[in-house]
């Protein structure tokens, strides 16, 4: 069983095609464990549930965006273990200084392709394979 397959990974996005394309890029690279949220709120809800190894959040949500969820994420004793990648768009380097300053493991930057995204989760969980 490859790494990927055994971590958990929650997408949060408001955005129903940004989540489809997050899910199908982590599918290609071997995840099998995928939950998607449709806001912060919904995120943490499932987090403190079930936490998952990895959140990939968008950053502008409805509700609660994506270093809300950041700073939920880190405070709660269950879930501040979880590796944290923040999307945001290109050259927002105000967030990106954020976004670290909160405990983000890493940043990707939209639009991504795969060979990012991989590049991204390797950053923090090492080889996939």
């Amino acid at each position: 069983m490859s790494i990927a397959e055994k971590i958990k990974v929650l997408i949060v996005d408001d955005q129903v095609t940004s989540r489809l394309l997050l899910s199908d890029a982590l599918t290609q690279l071997g995840f099998k464990q995928i939950t998607a949220a449709g806001d912060g709120e919904q995120g943490m809800k499932i987090m403190a549930q079930q936490p998952h190894h990895l959140v990939i959040s968008d950053f502008n949500m409805p509700k609660m965006d994506g270093l809300g969820l950041l700073q939920a994420v880190r405070s709660n004793p269950t879930t501040k273990k979880a590796a944290f990648i923040i999307l945001t768009a290109q050259g927002d380097r105000a967030l990106v200084q954020k976004a670290a300053q909160l405990g983000a493991n890493n940043v990707l930057a939209k639009p991504f392709t795969i060979e990012k995204m991989k590049a991204a989760i390797e950053a923090v969980f090492g080889a996939l394979k």
